[in-house]
């Protein structure tokens, strides 16, 4: 039911209230790499390199960088510039950062492959740093472009409880942070001593509803006036509700499945037909990969699941990105194909799966899975669902105690990104495979992925990634389903810059008459 109790957003207002479809689950910004952690976290940090709106590098607590010799970085720092606390920010405060991030406790999700590649800190002056790699490293700003910049003086023993808690949440971004009730909402205010454009808005109320008819409820009784995560079902009445302005963009989030590449013996959620565990894990072979995949009628998801909002996958990336490949498109459903690929492998009856996702996490998440769900049981795999909230769900697949879950990867401004975090040989000193949760290994990959990283012309380059991706996408490394669209709601009189990587941020939204984009 539509309320009609939203008045339009005056530019006089001076607070925002802001809904998010997904939890925060921490303030630590090197704890978790988490598309909602890393909203919070550039409302509160700097990095040296920023990315605009398409992804693109922008300066930032750098303001400008260049390669000395093939293995040196030089980083100019931003003069002027100083922490929550009053601290001046300097080059040793990067130093320090870059020492902290593979060193954080416990992390589900390390920062640590955006560091790993640095041999050695050299600080030339206060505010100009120099990066030593191994050998020629063309990916160090945008690598950086994902490291949030903290203070040597407060966060030299800080925990990532202290920064749940408040006490170490000092960063140099727009935003301060005033309160965190966990899983609840952080409240913000503005930091009038920001270096950079000015937020709108003196204070920020940033609410977690993670339930889809509850967030957008609340926008249309006006208990909040932005909203991200747009739930489908709701965009035709959205689009013509005079009361509302959308904003969109194509994203870089891919929803792929993530399969048990690890264990050789049986796989915890696979049975035969009779209950009985299969003593050979099927997922190993990739007849059985590409049978699920070509199960798959990833047309019908978008139409029926996702209501247009998203466009079906065969890769990491969408047309337009850097090293997205050509020609390599969804794959066609072709049930009778995936039954003799089945039964190639010696599954002629199939065999009876688990599949996992959340339910709180993505667009549409556990109809995703219901839907993959019924598709992969007419092949003859006899698919049972499981979804379960994203803390648990995370937790769980972080631990590949799954079989087959549904999860995403969003921010991928190149092909590097997907392939070094999600499909790399999982390697803590290098920090490869930080999100490889199904422990995909390829030998082969591996080596395609560390030549196109010593590779400096952009056009070798990009042939290498895009190579490495095709032989990823062959071998089944995931199940790519689709590439969500963005899409923020928010009060008529409210404008937004949309992001293809689908940060919420309280400074991406203004007042109409100061600009942005909503429509």
């Amino acid at each position: 039911m539509l309320s009609l109790g939203m008045a339009p957003a005056g530019a006089g207002a001076q607070t925002l209230t802001m809904a998010v479809g997904a939890p925060v689950t921490s303030i630590d910004p090197h704890y978790h790499q988490l598309s909602p952690n890393n909203a919070v976290a550039d409302m509160i940090f700097d990095k040296l390199v920023n990315t605009d709106g398409q992804a693109r590098l922008i300066p930032g607590l750098a303001t400008e960088w260049r390669v000395v010799e093939p293995n040196l970085w030089e980083f100019k720092l931003r003069p002027g510039v100083r922490f929550h606390n009053g601290s001046e920010f300097t080059a040793d405060d990067v130093a320090f950062t870059l020492s902290r991030v593979p060193n954080v406790p416990n992390s589900p999700s390390s920062f640590a492959i955006y560091t790993r590649p640095i041999q050695q800190v050299e600080i030339v002056d206060s505010h100009t740093i120099r990066l030593r790699t191994a050998g020629p490293y063309p990916l160090m700003p945008m690598d950086l472009s994902n490291i949030r910049i903290l203070d040597r003086e407060t966060h030299g023993n800080a925990t990532t409880e202290d920064f749940n808690s408040g006490r170490a949440a000092a960063g140099t971004g727009p935003w301060r942070m005033v309160s965190h009730r966990n899983g609840d909402r952080i409240e913000f205010e503005r930091n009038d001593a920001y270096w950079g454009d000015r937020p709108a808005f003196q204070r920020v109320d940033y609410r977690m509803i993670t339930n889809d008819a509850a967030r957008t409820a609340a926008l249309l009784a006006g208990d909040v006036e932005f909203i991200d995560q747009v739930p489908t079902s709701d965009l035709a009445k959205l689009r013509t509700d005079q009361r509302v302005a959308l904003s969109e963009t194509t994203g870089l989030r891919i929803i792929f499945l993530g399969l048990d590449h690890m264990r050789t013996d049986a796989s915890p959620f696979i049975t035969d037909n009779n209950g009985q565990p299969v003593p050979h894990n099927p997922l190993k072979d990739v007849r059985v990969r590409r049978a699920l995949s070509v199960a798959i009628d990833r047309q019908a998801i978008v139409d029926r699941v996702m209501e247009g909002a998203a466009t079906p996958a065969g890769q990491f990336l969408p047309a337009g990105i850097f090293s997205h490949v050509p020609g390599l498109e969804a794959p066609r459903p072709d049930p009778e194909a995936a039954k003799r690929l089945l039964a190639e492998a010696g599954f002629p009856q199939g065999f009876r799966i688990t599949l996992h996702g959340p339910n709180d996490r993505y667009i549409n998440d556990s109809r995703i899975i219901q839907a993959v769900g019924q598709m992969w049981t007419r092949i003859g795999v006899r698919t049972a669902v499981e979804a379960q909230p994203w803390t648990t769900f995370v937790g769980r697949a972080g631990r590949q105690e799954f079989s087959a879950f549904l999860i995403g990867w969003g921010s991928n401004p190149e092909g590097s990104h997907p392939l070094r975090n999600l499909v790399a040989t999982a390697d803590r000193e290098r920090g490869w495979g930080a999100s490889n949760r199904g422990r995909y290994s390829n030998p082969e990959l591996d080596r395609m992925i560390e030549v196109a990283l010593g590779e400096l012309d952009d056009a070798k380059r990009e042939k290498l990634l895009q190579d490495a991706q095709r032989l990823a996408m062959e071998d089944v490394a995931i199940i790519p389903l689709h590439i969500q669209t963005n899409i923020w709601a928010m009060r008529r009189g409210l404008a937004h810059t949309p992001r293809a990587d689908e940060l919420t941020r309280a400074q991406d939204v203004r007042p109409a008459a100061q600009g942005g984009s909503a429509r």
